[in-house]
């Protein structure tokens, strides 16, 4: 009985942690949106000059991990735990593909001095400066919140493993999977404001 409302209390504060990252990444949105009104011109000359297929790249590698995530969950419950975990160190392994991919992103913008206070970004236009901004502050700080959830999902496989975490204790694994959903689905958001939309 008592497991049970420990569970029931870990999801609530899981949903409750999700609901004040979700303001805190929609008032960045909402930030971004209030400068790209102001400055749509220079807002789309900045995003050109993002690699928009990169950013198809990191969309489909989190999508695939969402699903990946999700099949680790279903196969637990199933009691099947060698899937669970061959999906978890999947999910693993393509969170780290993405930071990579991000990181190999922002090292070409560094090679061209598109960072903040590069003397070639501060030549350009005010609206141009400010998307590069908000890209590094928005992107930086989700690419965060993956490396925090690939260390999360590498708790989780440990645990898996070691049967700590099984049909009948589910709460610690759903927990991650719901952050890993909410990472995905920010950058859902993201690439098309960074990459398509200007």
């Amino acid at each position: 009985m008592g497991g049970e409302r420990d569970e029931k209390g870990s999801k609530i504060g899981m949903w409750l942690f999700l609901l004040s990252e979700i303001l805190f990444f929609g008032a960045l949105f909402v930030l971004y949106g209030t400068y790209r009104y102001k400055h749509p011109v220079d807002f789309h000359l900045a995003s050109a000059d993002l690699n928009r297929i990169l950013g198809a790249l990191h969309t489909l590698i989190l999508i695939t991990s969402s699903l990946t995530m999700a099949i680790s969950i279903t196969a637990l419950r199933k009691r099947d735990r060698m899937a669970s975990l061959v999906a978890l160190v999947a999910t693993l392994l393509l969170g780290l593909l993405f930071l990579v991919n991000k990181g190999s992103e922002w090292s070409v913008k560094f090679g061209h001095e598109l960072y903040p206070n590069a003397p070639r970004l501060l030549s350009r236009p005010k609206g141009e400066i400010l998307f590069y901004g908000l890209y590094y502050s928005i992107t930086g700080l989700h690419a965060l919140h993956v490396l925090v959830g690939v260390v999360l999902i590498s708790i989780m496989a440990f645990l898996v493993a070691k049967k700590r975490i099984g049909e009948k204790k589910m709460a610690p694994l759903e927990n991650v999977g719901l952050y890993w959903h909410l990472v995905d689905i920010i950058w859902i958001f993201i690439f098309p404001l960074f990459y398509l939309i200007p």
